[in-house]
């Protein structure tokens, strides 16, 4: 099916990568379906876009990249919601709130989405964790060196 998007104008995606928010996400409750483009080849940074919205589109990246000590645990009603079985069936995203330059970006650690792979249900979760924020800077350290 095609869809319009924010970043891309028409894509072209599969019906079975479309996530599923049973709920919507914080903020947009009516939007209930998702899907995940790369926007860089290196696979850091992607966009989780609406497919009934084309405004509504979200850079993401996998937050374990650039904070190698991010852990939380998931609250047994959302590991039954998701009908997440074990470990390897989770993705985590961080919705990141580009700057200018593009080094002050900075990453919602404290609202990470979560994406059951093996079946495609989805949901932004808020942590109650006060170490996390919603806007962590992304890059501690100067961009050339995060990437080794």
């Amino acid at each position: 099916m095609n869809i319009q998007t924010k970043y891309f104008n028409e894509v072209t995606i599969n019906k079975k990568d479309i996530l599923h928010f049973e709920h919507g996400i914080p903020g947009f409750l009516e939007e209930k379906e998702f899907v995940i483009l790369p926007l860089t080849e290196d696979n850091v940074y992607f966009v989780l876009q609406s497919v009934r919205t084309t405004e509504l589109a979200f850079v993401v990246t996998n937050p374990f990249l650039f904070y190698k000590d991010y852990d939380f645990k998931l609250d047994e009603a959302i590991v039954e919601q998701l009908d997440i079985k074990q470990p390897t069936d989770v993705a985590v995203y961080s919705i990141l709130t580009l700057q200018d330059p593009f080094e002050k970006t900075t990453a919602n650690l404290q609202a990470p989405v979560i994406v059951n792979v093996k079946n495609n249900k989805a949901k932004q979760v808020i942590l109650n964790d006060e170490n996390y924020k919603t806007k962590h800077p992304l890059f501690k350290e100067s961009p050339a060196s995060v990437k080794g």
